[in-house]
């Protein structure tokens, strides 16, 4: 007899009008994945869930050095921005300086957690899930 596929939960975070956070919603969609979505503007950032980014995937990654909410801080307030307590405070006060989406994949008790648009990753993800 055949086990039945067992579905991680997933939860995207991110902003409704950023547009790989859209793509990234059609994706989910379009391979028939179920997710929650957390919207940053609406529910802020989950304080109690960016230990486990940070952990997982490292500040640097986090932080969206390249967006337009990065480039507006000031130079000072950019050098104030060196390691994941500092990381943390910036995310905290401006979502929208987050790299989009973080997507949490969860499955028991492992969560592995993706930054950006990454098709092929959550491909991988979602058939390695499936077979746990």
């Amino acid at each position: 007899m055949m086990a039945a596929m067992k579905t991680p939960h997933i939860t995207l975070y991110g902003i409704p009008n950023c547009d790989t956070v859209k793509k990234a919603r059609a994706w989910f969609t379009g391979q028939g994945l179920e997710y929650s979505f957390h919207d940053f503007k609406k529910q802020g950032v989950p304080a109690a869930g960016l230990p486990d980014w940070l952990a997982a995937v490292g500040w640097q990654k986090l932080v969206n050095r390249q967006g337009t909410t990065w480039r507006k801080l000031d130079p000072g307030a950019q050098a104030a921005v060196h390691d994941d307590a500092s990381a943390s405070q910036l995310m905290l006060a401006q979502p929208s300086v987050i790299k989009r989406p973080v997507v949490e994949w969860r499955q028991g008790g492992h969560t592995t957690v993706t930054v950006g648009f990454d098709a092929g990753r959550w491909q991988e993800l979602q058939a390695e899930l499936s077979r746990d």
